[in-house]
């Protein structure tokens, strides 16, 4: 029970990493809020349904005060929440690319200014930001979504130093999956999962719950002395 008694926002929380990650939480004693727009699909125990829209500021910080007042402290944030709208560079649209910035980049923007100053006024916390292989070695019609993963690596080394001033114990550390078997991979050809599986040194794709452990070690007293860092959990991807 590496997390009991801790309190957990997990954005993007209804399917995918998010629920992999809200469950494993739960099952290692967190209280877990899990946001998304979308409702959840599935129950857990110590598992909370919480309707939210990342890009809405002001719905951010309702959040924000709705877990504090009800559980009193906020001690784990995973910034989690993203949308792909893929196009070649040239032909993306203005919609694509303020859409996907939007969510992916100012929505993390959105609810960590409100839940960073409290931990660090607690005295402690953590926050991992979902990045992506994309966001540390770029991806053809991906530029949109590319900018905001590299943003949220640069994100999490600024906040690893602003959150830890005057001796706070806030761990800001990000995490860069790789092709990890999620409902939209599993839209994808064989043929190309076949690809995507060579593209690894350990030759196939990742499950969701591989991304939730690696979640678990960055939110727990396991990683005590690691902030400001990127995990990458991509198989040993050969880009």
């Amino acid at each position: 029970m590496r997390l009991e008694d801790n309190v957990a926002i997990i954005t993007g929380g209804a399917r995918g990493l998010g629920q992999a990650m809200a469950e494993e939480f739960a099952g290692e004693g967190a209280k877990v809020i899990a946001c998304d727009v979308l409702p959840l699909g599935y129950e857990k125990d110590n598992v909370e349904g919480y309707t939210l829209d990342v890009t809405d500021v002001e719905a951010c910080r309702v959040l924000t005060d709705y877990v504090k007042a009800k559980y009193g402290k906020i001690d784990i944030l995973i910034n989690n929440a993203g949308i792909t709208r893929d196009a070649m560079t040239g032909k993306m649209t203005d919609e694509q690319w303020d859409l996907v910035i939007d969510v992916n980049l100012k929505g993390v923007f959105n609810l960590t200014r409100f839940v960073g100053p409290i931990m660090q006024a607690a005295g402690k916390g953590s926050i991992i930001n979902i990045s992506s292989v994309v966001g540390e070695f770029g991806n053809i019609g991906q530029a949109n979504y590319a900018a905001t993963k590299a943003g949220l690596i640069g994100l999490t080394k600024t906040w690893a130093k602003e959150f830890a001033m005057k001796g706070a114990q806030v761990r800001v550390n990000a995490i860069a999956p790789g092709y990890t078997m999620t409902e939209i991979i599993k839209t994808v050809s064989q043929d190309l999962l076949d690809t995507f599986a060579r593209q690894t040194m350990l030759g196939r794709i990742g499950e969701p719950v591989e991304i939730a452990k690696a979640a678990l070690f960055l939110a727990s007293d396991d990683s005590s002395y690691v902030t400001g860092q990127v995990l990458s959990v991509n198989g040993g991807m050969r880009l």
